[in-house]
């Protein structure tokens, strides 16, 4: 173990494997580090196993930690989001003076972290919000890293922060996001792009498994290959890694053991209900929370699975072509969750006048994280190309791939209907699709509708004004903002 020489630069309380890790990642890049857990012995647990690797101070006690530290007080909290980050601050913030630093680098809801950065600042201190995506090999090794918070105090752990995370074409993947819970929000859209990146991957392993009749090891040298192409991508290679694993104790392939059970932490039903709050349609993602959902019923599944219909089985498919066909389907099913996603995160940063670059979160967003893809190159570039783009689909290279994969995606929808393979993530984004390119649509109908039962009136195409008719009286149209 390398001795501190004097008081350590950085903190890190809660000692679990991601706060380990990344306590591990800061003193390896020579940054005398302290490090604290609730639980002494798992303090003393990592001592001894990670010692060695840099200059790390051990702390008993919170009291402890603060005394090793070096002003202003720099702090990461890693615990487990909700009461415990509370219960930290809580402990630390008598012990802090005015202008320390405390870093919850969880998974916190945003709302948690706006509340949060407020109560700290009427004791004085300073609040981040910071995002870290990329599990514990991210966290050893280089996370994709999201700070958010007073940019001043981000430029005081900016060094430490830069020099942790994956490095990308020279660049860092780490950025100041904006103010008070603008980094946790962007971890949060994160995470629920990544769930409906992994529920379209689900997808095409279904429609090959169920439709074209592959085997796992079959399907995982699918995977394989499409990562050399345009779905180059973490989730591909991990996909192929899965797929080709088998089990050692029955022979059979590790993916058809697993009980097909799906489990979430809450990020992704948050961003379902934020994009809500905003008005923003985010179907790919919200259909992958509920597919999820739905998975977790299993037990009303199997019974369902003796009771209800399917469909005959249908024509053999032409393997070949199912296999691209879903490829295709799968970008751009995958074009359109990135750019519900990235509009989120443009609807979110006008209502809480954060001023996202939203091509700087592509560009963190590129190493490290669980998202990382070649992909993200082509949005950086939208953003650099293009400004202050509404949707990523009036950006003429995602414009036009998508319409080359028109009609393999159609087919793929068709095809997975009509052999019953629920497909929700392929289907609504296909639907979003189609929703948004046409000119007029039958919202129409529903505000006629509502106007009748609801008095809730109705503007015309041809007329300026709220207008409502007296449907159940004389049937005349009156002007209701005159």
């Amino acid at each position: 173990m390398t001795q501190p020489t004097g008081p350590s630069r950085i903190g890190v309380t809660g000692l679990a494997v991601m706060g380990a890790n990344l306590a591990r990642n800061i003193a390896r890049r020579g940054t005398p580090t302290a490090v604290h857990n609730r639980t002494t012995a798992r303090t003393t647990e990592f001592m001894q196993a990670y010692g060695h690797e840099g200059a790390f101070t051990a702390a008993e006690s919170l009291e402890d930690l603060v005394a090793a530290l070096e002003k202003p007080r720099r702090i990461v909290v890693m615990v487990k989001a909700g009461k415990p980050v509370d219960g930290v601050i809580d402990e630390l913030a008598p012990l802090l003076d005015a202008g320390d630093i405390i870093i919850d680098a969880g998974n916190s809801h945003v709302a948690d972290t706006t509340r949060r950065t407020q109560a700290c600042a009427e004791r004085g201190l300073r609040f981040m919000g910071v995002g870290v995506s990329g599990g514990e090999e991210g966290a050893l090794h280089g996370p994709s890293i999201m700070p958010g918070g007073d940019a001043a105090a981000y430029a005081e752990v900016e060094e430490i922060l830069t020099s942790i995370a994956a490095v990308v074409d020279g660049t860092p993947c780490c950025t100041h996001v904006g103010p008070g819970g603008a980094g946790h929000y962007v971890k949060m859209v994160h995470n629920g792009i990544e769930y409906a990146d992994i529920q379209l991957i689900a997808e095409a392993y279904d429609l090959l498994t169920h439709v074209a009749g592959l085997d796992a090891p079959a399907i995982g040298k699918i995977f394989e290959g499409w990562n050399t192409g345009d779905l180059e991508s973490f989730l591909i290679e991990i996909t192929a890694t899965v797929l080709a694993k088998t089990d050692e104790q029955t022979g059979a392939p590790l993916v058809d053991v697993i009980t097909d059970q799906a489990e979430q932490k809450g990020t992704g039903r948050w961003t379902c209900e934020d994009a809500l709050e905003l008005g923003v349609p985010l179907t790919a993602i919200t259909e992958a929370v509920y597919a999820r959902t739905l998975s977790s019923l299993r037990a009303e599944r199997r019974a369902a699975a003796t009771v209800l219909a399917g469909p005959a089985p249908g024509e053999d498919a032409d393997l070949d072509q199912l296999v691209d066909d879903v490829r295709q389907a799968l970008y751009a099913s995958k074009v359109v969750a990135y750019a519900q996603g990235f509009a989120q995160m443009r609807a979110a940063s006008a209502a809480n006048g954060w001023d996202l670059d939203l091509g700087a979160m592509a560009t963190i967003w590129r190493g490290g994280c669980i998202i990382r893809a070649q992909f993200l190159n082509r949005i950086r570039d939208a953003y650099v190309e293009h400004g202050d783009v509404e949707n990523l689909l009036m950006v003429p290279y995602f414009t036009e791939a998508v319409a080359a994969a028109q009609a393999p995606w159609r087919r793929v929808v068709v095809t997975a209907t009509r052999h019953g393979v629920a497909i929700p993530a392929f289907a609504s984004s296909l639907a979003y699709y189609d929703g948004y390119r046409r000119e007029r649509g039958p919202a129409n109908l529903i505000q006629g509708l509502r106007d009748f039962f609801g008095a809730h009136t109705y503007r015309r195409i041809d007329a300026e004004g709220s207008f409502h008719t007296r449907w159940g009286q004389d049937g005349a149209e009156i002007r209701t903002d005159a």
